[in-house]
């Protein structure tokens, strides 16, 4: 559960509150069978198990989807129940609810899904039993909903940032090395072969040392940054580009054949002997690459390359070898 609140909070979120919302309508329901309100205990029981039954899906979920959305509804019609059966007394019930939400499936549908809520203070009948309380709770609810509604607005925006500054690479703006091993898993899982971007390129400065010894690290850093700037303008959609670490950059693009990636390789070594500069004149790369072929771990694919590129660096620099 924690593990799952680090990754994706609010998957997090739906797998924590989900058992919780079943446990608590099915208790709720046990009452009203026990008080003989069984039309609303055959609801709240039917709740319940809806609730059981969402949560079951969602035990070994890797993302959110609908669930967020399906267990926020599934609280507000038990609130409903609750106000319907429990008049005045179930008010407390309806803050939690509003405000977890938001948790649950973002601003906009927990503004959505609250509107029933707010209909139910102004026309169920015994929920408001004077007009003092009715005021003072529906300015309290309206209250929630703006502080939820902007709280809500400036985590995901938050976590939208924090998204950004942990996938892209702060001196060239290119996703960085999280981001290629996620896309290189996504590429060996991808069941459309048509659809995979089956080669990839390591590039490597070559002397990229003797750059930052000879003329500091920031000519150094303006060598990468041109690199980035040269590998954008070369690399095209749906082709991607990624830095990788230090000197080394990698592009996964859809070759073919052998021949193909080869000469796409060379493309590539030639564009960058030609455009990136120094202060001490040329910097050239070394390319080593790849054609997937059946690797199921995306460590062995990338293996290949890199040996290919071992062998441009001894081979003399400013070489291309492509993988059998």
């Amino acid at each position: 559960m924690i593990l799952h609140l680090r990754r994706d909070f609010r998957l997090g979120i739906v797998k924590m509150l989900g058992p919780i919302t079943a446990l608590l309508l099915c208790l709720y329901a046990v009452y009203l069978a026990m008080t003989g309100q069984a039309v609303a205990c055959l609801v709240t029981a039917s709740l319940g198990l809806l609730a059981v039954w969402r949560g079951w899906q969602m035990r070994s979920a890797e993302s959110t989807g609908a669930g967020g959305v399906w267990l926020a509804s599934i609280n507000v019609a038990g609130c409903l129940v609750a106000c319907w059966t429990g008049g005045d007394g179930a008010l407390p019930w309806l803050f939690p609810v509003l405000a977890t939400n938001y948790f649950l499936c973002g601003p906009q549908r927990a503004v959505l899904l609250s509107l029933p809520l707010l209909a139910a203070l102004l026309f169920l009948p015994g929920l408001i039993v004077s007009p003092g309380q009715g005021v003072s709770t529906i300015v309290v609810t309206l209250v929630t909903l703006a502080v939820g509604y902007a709280f809500s607005l400036r985590m995901q925006d938050d976590r939208v940032h924090l998204e950004e500054l942990a996938s892209l690479d702060a001196l060239t703006g290119l996703p960085n090395r999280r981001m290629l091993e996620r896309a290189l898993t996504h590429q060996i899982d991808q069941r459309q072969p048509q659809e995979r971007l089956n080669s990839l390129i390591i590039l490597d400065l070559d002397h990229f040392k003797e750059v930052n010894d000879l003329y500091g690290h920031a000519a150094g850093d303006a060598a990468l940054s041109d690199l980035a700037t040269i590998l954008r303008y070369e690399v095209r959609e749906p082709h991607q580009v990624f830095r990788f670490g230090g000197e080394e950059f990698v592009v996964l693009l859809r070759a073919g054949s052998l021949a193909e990636l080869e000469a796409a390789t060379e493309r590539l070594r030639k564009v960058i002997r030609n455009g990136l500069r120094g202060p001490g004149g040329r910097i050239t790369v070394s390319l080593g690459a790849a054609r997937h072929n059946g690797e199921t771990h995306w460590q062995d694919w990338f293996s290949r390359a890199d040996a290919a590129l071992y062998l441009a660096k001894n081979g003399g620099r400013d070489s291309v070898r492509v993988a059998d």
